[in-house]
């Protein structure tokens, strides 16, 4: 998968969660405090990208994914470590 649909697609993914418009969120915006998630919008946004993905994420690396970019580096890791196996 490219990384550009992995990014729409989470993109997506956040706007559903946290009631935002797409277009408020960046690469460079910070889950927390840009995009305004708590604790409990952060463990349903892993949640959700597990089900968008159909992937297991570990919760506690998932977390440290701060920025928008980390995350979708992140899932585009684990996809591309899933499709080798």
């Amino acid at each position: 998968m490219e990384k550009a649909e992995v990014e729409a697609r989470i993109k997506k993914v956040i706007a559903r969660v946290l009631a935002l418009d797409e277009d408020e969120i960046t690469q460079e915006a910070n889950f927390i405090f840009d995009l305004g998630a708590d604790s409990m919008q952060s463990l349903e946004l892993v949640a959700a990208f597990e089900e968008e993905f159909d992937i297991e994420m570990e919760e506690d690396e998932a977390l440290s994914a701060q920025t928008v970019s980390e995350a979708v580096d992140f899932v585009a890791k684990i996809l591309a470590k899933a499709k080798k196996e």
